[in-house]
């Protein structure tokens, strides 16, 4: 298989860093060679909160991925959320599309949606068509420049160039979404260990983005304080035993708990668990749903909703998501060939295999990876 070189997506996760190499041959194929994941405790709600513990976990997560595909990295893609990140759709001349953003902010993405040659929308792609006035809707996405800073320092001190910033929602998009459902429209929900990443696409491009400072970690804290246990074994429980429907669970079904401070184990109803886990669960699609009335386009996700992220292999999580919004839900899961595939066929996996994907579209049409003309590298 003739090949075109190493692709890299760096996730930086509130509750794992994790890395996946890919190889792209001739015939436009995409392999996963390698991955490496490792605990990530220097991140708080998508944002770096300790650069030390943030540059040890990348460096742990590179090298194991080194070892799997058996070359040395120097450069990725980077995702990045938090609730720093804001979002707009703006339209206007395309010479004279600035999109300045406030000088404490940055733009991470201006993405093209449509454009418009002489008053008639809908233009996908004008190069080579005739006309005098040439207008573009785009999508665009800012984060706070300190923030995005810090990240970018991670990175580089764990011996890697940041080759592009890449929205979560949008990387996680490239693995999951079909083109149908883009086009037909369709809302992405990622949730990860600190954040719950919102984007929502529709005629083929993103349009709305959001980011809330609520994920799995609440989950497991709520079981850990109902529970009377370690955060460590209450993390074990939902993994496990979890369950965010209590009606899917018999009355007769047990579990072991071992109690904060020691080692005694007590048993307690599965349903108990459930129970604690489905009153977060509702209060985050909630929030999901308010943030889609929101946005304006609510009306405009036919397709239903795509939930993806570690937190989308709890049990009953996509049918109570989809009683509490009234719409189609479905798990999404990455699908990409080779021997690997397996590995990667996860929630969990969905932004870093997004990741390498993204940079594959990108390398396709011949843009820069971000998306703005902007190559991020060094820290300013």
């Amino acid at each position: 298989m003739a090949k075109r070189g190493a692709l890299v997506g760096l996730d930086i996760g509130t509750t794992k860093v994790c890395v996946i190499v890919a190889e792209q041959s001739e015939d436009g194929e995409v392999h996963i060679t390698g991955m490496g994941t490792s605990p990530s405790v220097g991140v708080r709600k998508g944002v770096v909160v300790d650069l030390d513990a943030t540059t040890r976990a990348i460096e742990e997560a590179v090298d194991k991925a080194e070892r799997m595909a058996g070359l040395r990295l120097s450069a990725a893609v980077v995702g990045v959320s938090g609730g720093h990140l804001a979002s707009q759709n703006s339209r206007g001349e395309a010479a004279r599309m600035a999109a300045v953003p406030a000088s404490d902010r940055e733009i991470v993405h201006l993405l093209p949606r449509d454009f418009v040659v002489d008053g008639q929308d809908g233009v996908k792609n004008p190069v080579g068509m005739y006309g005098t006035r040439l207008e573009v809707e785009a999508h665009i996405v800012t984060g706070a420049s300190t923030l995005l800073a810090n990240l970018l320092k991670c990175v580089q001190r764990a011996g890697l160039e940041c080759d592009a910033l890449v929205l979560e929602p949008l990387a996680s998009g490239e693995a999951v979404l079909s083109p149908a459902e883009r086009e037909l429209g369709v809302a992405l929900v990622d949730i990860g260990g600190g954040t719950i990443s919102l984007g929502l696409f529709a005629s083929g491009g993103l349009c709305y983005t959001a980011v809330l400072p609520y994920g799995g970690n609440h989950v497991t804290n709520d079981i850990a304080m109902g529970l009377r246990t370690s955060f460590a074994d209450a993390e074990r429980l939902k993994i496990r035993h979890g369950c965010a429907l209590p009606r899917q669970v018999g009355e007769d079904e047990l579990i072991e708990v071992v109690h904060v401070g020691s080692h005694e184990l007590r048993v307690a109803p599965k349903r108990a668990l459930s129970e604690i886990i489905e009153p977060r669960v509702s209060e985050m699609a909630g929030l999901v749903k308010a943030q889609c009335g929101r946005s304006g386009w609510a009306y405009r996700i036919p397709a239903g909703l795509v939930v993806t992220g570690g937190t989308a292999l709890l049990r009953g999580l996509p049918d109570l998501i989809s009683e509490r919004l009234g719409i189609a839900v479905r798990v999404g899961v990455p699908d990409v060939p080779g021997s690997m595939a397996d590995t990667v066929s996860s929630p969990a996996f969905a932004t870093g295999v997004g990741l390498v994907l993204h940079a594959v579209r990108q390398r396709r049409v011949g843009r820069s990876l971000n998306g703005n003309g902007t190559v991020y590298g060094r820290v300013r």
